[in-house]
């Protein structure tokens, strides 16, 4: 059995797109708001982080450490977890420190985590540095890896996909943000034992997908290995898109910031500007260019990440 602890808010609700579907003119819009998981406050990873820090209590472990960009939503929610279970909390943050704290590192800081900037480049050896000094030191560090993607927090999203059949949900495509991998992979695996129809769409925000497929199938296989489940799939059993992260990690563009205010102006929904923002800009394209039917149902999975909003200039929002 594999140990979980309850963090989130679940279900999260799944909701009708109405207006904006009707805007589009495509398939029918429903989206699934884990932007409303409550932790810290929300966002996917909080259901990854269910299995990963109950293994992080289970072996003992005082202080949770993990890593990614400055404005990382993952590391927020780390830290947020950490203040929850009274565990210490390190992030190794790749990047410059701002001369301001706004958006997800300023709720890092509330949440009462250590914060060690670096040069991306030496991220990993960082991460593994301040590891060593917390074991040193006599503490307990339990190490998640970068954005909780790994065989157990894959389980998040595994588990997902049998709520989101318990709210009668069928759609004939999920689309979601990607990028460490591990929601997609929960999700897959999920659909899988579930015997989901549809298919299952990651927008990567960041990696072409010939690189990208081959680790996310990888991991399913390992996530399925952990759950005793005699699976083994491929890079071809994988869907990725990556049309639209040439620009870059964090880099927004034009189409992303019509993307964010097409939700908000038209549902009154708050997406982010690296990962949703992304993913629902490829989205809105793919439905003009017609790939979806318009007798299809489109469910959008919202990873959350919307105070990295909060992060961005007025004018680079509002196009002003």
């Amino acid at each position: 059995m594999i140990n979980r602890l309850k963090l989130a808010h679940l279900p999260t609700p799944v909701e009708g797109l109405p207006r904006l579907s009707a805007l589009l003119g495509g398939p029918r819009l429903f989206i699934k708001r884990d932007d409303l998981t409550g932790l810290g406050p929300g966002g996917n990873k909080t259901r990854k982080l269910e299995y990963l820090v109950a293994d992080a209590l289970a072996r003992g472990c005082d202080t949770l450490v993990s890593t990614g960009a400055v404005q990382s939503n993952h590391c927020r929610q780390v830290a947020a977890a950490a203040a929850k279970m009274g565990l210490g909390c390190v992030l190794v943050l790749a990047g410059e420190p701002p001369a301001v704290r706004q958006g997800n590192l300023l709720l890092d800081s509330l949440s009462g985590a250590r914060i060690i900037f670096t040069d991306p480049s030496q991220r990993d050896s960082c991460l593994q540095q301040a590891v060593d000094e917390l074991s040193a030191q006599g503490q307990k560090p339990y190490l998640i890896p970068y954005g909780g993607s790994n065989a157990l927090g894959a389980q998040g999203y595994a588990q997902a996909m049998w709520e989101l059949q318990d709210q009668r949900c069928q759609p004939n495509w999920i689309v979601f943000a990607t990028s460490s991998g591990g929601t997609q992979a929960g999700l897959v695996l999920g659909a899988i034992e579930t015997g989901f129809p549809g298919k299952v769409l990651g927008m990567s925000v960041d990696k072409p997908a010939q690189e990208f497929c081959p680790a996310v199938a990888n991991l399913v296989n390992e996530a399925a290995a952990l759950k005793g489940l005699d699976l083994s799939i491929t890079a071809k059993d994988i869907l990725v898109n990556s049309n639209y992260c040439a620009a870059g990690y964090g880099m927004l563009q034009p189409a992303e910031v019509e993307a964010i205010q097409l939700f908000a102006r038209q549902e009154g929904i708050l997406l982010d500007p690296v990962y949703t923002g992304r993913a629902a800009a490829g989205l809105v394209d793919l439905i003009r260019r017609g790939f979806f039917g318009p007798d299809e149902t489109v469910l959008f999975w919202h990873t959350g990440g919307t105070p990295a909003l909060f992060a961005e200039p007025y004018n680079t929002l509002l196009n002003q």
